[in-house]
């Protein structure tokens, strides 16, 4: 019955995803906001994209080990919102923008992953200061790209960055998930 249970709930989570992986060629649409809250409270937001990154690792008590480590950008569908009344094409840019984001600081994560860790006894000892640095400058990204931008709306704004993020993205293009 447990085999079961666990069958339904993998194939639920297929068929129904909450969580989107960041790819290249696939960009996100209205319909991927499923969330019916305004987490934010606010009534001048017009939507929120929740993104960030999940990873797994596979490492041994032998320090000398190799360790696999995957990372991956993610949008969680529950979790992102929009008010209908408030939403067009430019603001969906601004928001696939978050998520361009969080994959550009998933390549900055491999990068230091692949120059700091190779073993579990590097795993061991730098992962966490690695992941650390990265979270921060990720969440200060997150907010300096909303202030400047003032939410996108200031175009000017909003054009550099997405230029900026495009370059970024070419730049760490060899730390793309294959």
């Amino acid at each position: 019955m447990k085999w079961i249970s666990l069958c339904f709930f993998l194939l639920a989570n297929a068929l129904f995803g909450q969580k989107i992986i960041w790819q290249e060629d696939r960009k996100l649409v209205w319909d991927n906001f499923k969330s019916p809250v305004n987490r934010k409270n606010s009534p001048d937001v017009a939507a929120y994209t929740h993104c960030g990154w999940e990873y797994s690792v596979v490492k041994s008590t032998n320090p000398k080990s190799p360790v696999k480590i995957e990372i991956k950008a993610i949008f969680n569908e529950d979790r992102s919102w929009k008010d209908v009344k408030k939403i067009s094409d430019y603001i969906l840019l601004h928001e696939q923008k978050h998520f361009d984001i969080a994959e550009l600081f998933v390549r900055k994560f491999r990068k230091e992953i692949e120059e700091k860790i190779k073993t579990s006894g590097d795993y061991n000892k730098n992962f966490k200061a690695v992941y650390n640095k990265i979270s921060n400058d990720y969440k200060k990204f997150q907010m300096s790209y909303d202030r400047i931008t003032e939410h996108g709306m200031n175009k000017e704004k909003q054009a550099e960055y997405n230029a900026i993020i495009t370059e970024e993205l070419d730049n760490l293009k060899s730390y793309k998930a294959s």
